[in-house]
């Protein structure tokens, strides 16, 4: 790569050995990613307490077995139990 003469591919390579240098950067990189893979695991834990919710409310009020409603709400047999036990307490 370091022999690249195009003139775009020398400027990119260019800014990321300054930025490889640069330990602010470097910092705030990590920052930023940090960030982001936090952010990804908080929509995921808001989808699964989503799913929770829907199974908790056709516990409530259906009758249907836990396999259809682990089908419905996209958990496992094993959550909905759990959860079906944590209403039944």
């Amino acid at each position: 790569m370091a022999n690249v003469a195009h003139e775009p591919v020398k400027k990119a390579m260019s800014r990321i050995r300054e930025l490889s240098i640069d330990e602010e950067a470097r910092r705030l990189a990590l920052v930023r990613e940090r960030a982001l893979r936090d952010e990804v695991s908080l929509l995921n834990d808001a989808r699964r307490e989503g799913r929770e919710e829907v199974a908790r409310g056709m516990i409530w009020k259906t009758e249907l077995d836990d396999s259809s409603i682990a089908d419905i709400a996209q958990l496992t047999v094993d959550k909905v139990a759990h959860l079906r036990t944590e209403i039944q307490r």
